[in-house]
């Protein structure tokens, strides 16, 4: 069996300290522009990508032409819903959140059935944002009770090894949980996976949903067992600060949603350490109660404080007479309704979170005004805190849907590049349908870096041994998008027909 090191991990972030220098310097650029929030408070169409122009590109494994990429990118698809893992059980469908956990040496002779090879081997964990469904059956399991109607809790992860550019194996890690949406790595090494589920339901076997899950990079060591001191409310992603261990949170529930973050009490950083309970709070805009970002301008800026939220599991409270840009019978979350009673501030959507260089990049989806003049109903915004000074600022704001149509999924890379996985339906532009990987300049300019190109008939799929409905999938969100610690290979998935991709070029040729 193979053996996880985390040193290993921090040798490969060692070597790549050359890249992490420059990527301090880009980020720094991208952060200080102010100049645009007076004459462009959003971004109304891409700019042209360094990286040229896209085109259907074949998959190395299949052979389809799954994704439009520029010149000189290639990858390979692996994980597809129906493949055999390798218990022998079905790969679960819905595929979302993703991030590399970290890097094994496999033992000589090691590897599951795939030869030999030397190098190192990443680790990948993967959501699958699945409700009730057959129950994933996995090492870390939590509710195998009836949710309702006979149905049980379908959701979980996978985990997933690359070795000397292939894909080498699948196995199952967390079953029985809800709606795993996002999450985010961790410094030690693991994964935490967000139910992304707002419900005072219990199941048959007496557990409520949506909580925080973490997931051992050795699934057997999984426990299944959710962290209840991260709040109970529709999780999104979460993002880990290296310095201090504080976790931040985002909350997707449209024109409810706080931002959060957990202080735990336990900070040696460490499998486990997180069940030892921490503070939750949320955040609150200073001198200025329940500020609303549902809608923002390229440049806003505001000053943030946080406030405790003393329980973090209580049940949903009705929206209280007044309570703007929601109809009449909403509920908000538990946690939320505690930080609004505070002046806590509320976002639209809260989505992706990513942690860089002392940075979190933080996605709402759905920030700004549609046709009808309703407020967060929007194209998306992505916000920049900087954990040293507590400033929040609104970074890139899309205006239009050739800008951006609901990013989702955020991440950077080694080299400080941000990439959004866009998830608003078929984005059509000159490349036709589909939902796009979209980069943004060191200006926060957007630009396409990738577009869903999976539309398949039957006799394609025969031919590539897979299991999928026959359609067109190119209105599939992608999503889970991030990259090995030296920057070479960018993982992101498909969510339906349900595929994982490992995309492999010329980065130095742009800004990713």
């Amino acid at each position: 069996m193979d053996t996880f090191d985390p040193s290993r991990r921090q040798v490969l972030k060692g070597s790549a300290a050359a890249m992490a220098a420059g990527a301090m310097t880009s980020l720094g650029a991208l952060y200080s522009r102010q100049a645009l929030a007076a004459s462009d408070p959003t971004r109304l169409a891409p700019v042209p990508s360094r990286y040229g122009p896209l085109a259907p590109a074949l998959d190395q494994s299949t052979g389809l032409p799954l994704l439009q990429l520029p010149r000189g990118f290639s990858y390979r698809s692996f994980g597809w819903t129906g493949d055999r893992m390798r218990d022998g059980q079905p790969c679960p469908d819905r595929h979302d959140g993703m991030a590399v956990v970290g890097v094994r040496h496999p033992r000589h002779g090691a590897g599951h059935g795939h030869g030999h090879g030397r190098g190192y081997e990443l680790v990948l964990i993967r959501n699958h944002e699945r409700g009730g469904a057959a129950p994933i059956q996995a090492p870390g399991m939590y509710d195998r009770g009836d949710i309702g109607g006979g149905q049980r809790a379908g959701g979980g992860t996978t985990t997933l090894t690359w070795r000397n550019g292939e894909w080498r194996d699948i196995e199952p890690s967390l079953g029985g949980t809800l709606v795993n949406c996002a999450g985010g790595p961790t410094p030690w090494g693991t994964w935490l996976s967000c139910e992304e589920i707002k419900t005072d339901a219990v199941s048959s076997a007496g557990k409520k949903h949506g909580y925080v899950f973490e997931v051992h990079p050795e699934a057997e060591r999984t426990s299944g067992r959710p962290l209840v001191g991260l709040g109970r409310f529709s999780h999104e992603a979460v993002a880990v600060d290296p310095r201090t261990g504080i976790v931040y949170l985002t909350e997707d529930d449209r024109n409810k949603a706080g931002l959060y973050r957990f202080i735990p009490n336990d900070r040696r950083g460490r499998y486990g350490s997180l069940e030892n309970g921490g503070r939750l709070q949320a955040a609150r805009v200073r001198g200025r109660r329940n500020a609303d970002l549902t809608v923002a301008a390229i440049g806003d800026e505001y000053a943030l404080e946080w406030i405790d939220i003393p329980d973090p599991d209580l049940d949903t409270i009705a929206a209280p007479a007044g309570f703007p840009d929601v109809t009449a019978g909403e509920t908000l979350s538990g946690p939320f309704a505690q930080a609004w009673s505070e002046g806590a501030l509320r976002m639209s959507r809260g989505e992706g979170i990513w942690h860089s260089h002392g940075k979190l990049f933080i996605v709402d989806t759905s920030t700004g005004v549609d046709a009808r003049g309703r407020k967060g109903y929007g194209n998306g915004a992505v916000w920049v805190l900087d954990l040293a000074t507590q400033r929040l600022r609104a970074l890139f704001v899309s205006g239009h849907q050739l800008a951006a149509h609901n990013p989702d999924n955020v991440t950077v890379s080694p080299r400080g590049g941000v990439l959004l996985c866009e998830d608003g339906g078929e984005s059509p532009d000159e490349y036709g349908p589909g939902a796009r990987l979209i980069g943004l300049t060191r200006r926060g300019e957007s630009f396409w870096f990738c577009k869903n190109n999976v539309a398949l008939t039957s006799s394609q799929i025969a031919d590539a041994g897979k299991l999928i409905p026959e359609g067109d999938y190119r209105e599939s969100e992608f999503c889970g998008a991030c990259w090995d610690p030296l920057g070479h290979t960018l993982f992101v998935n498909i969510q339906t027909p349900g595929i994982t991709f490992a995309i492999t070029g010329p980065w130095g040729r742009g800004p990713l």
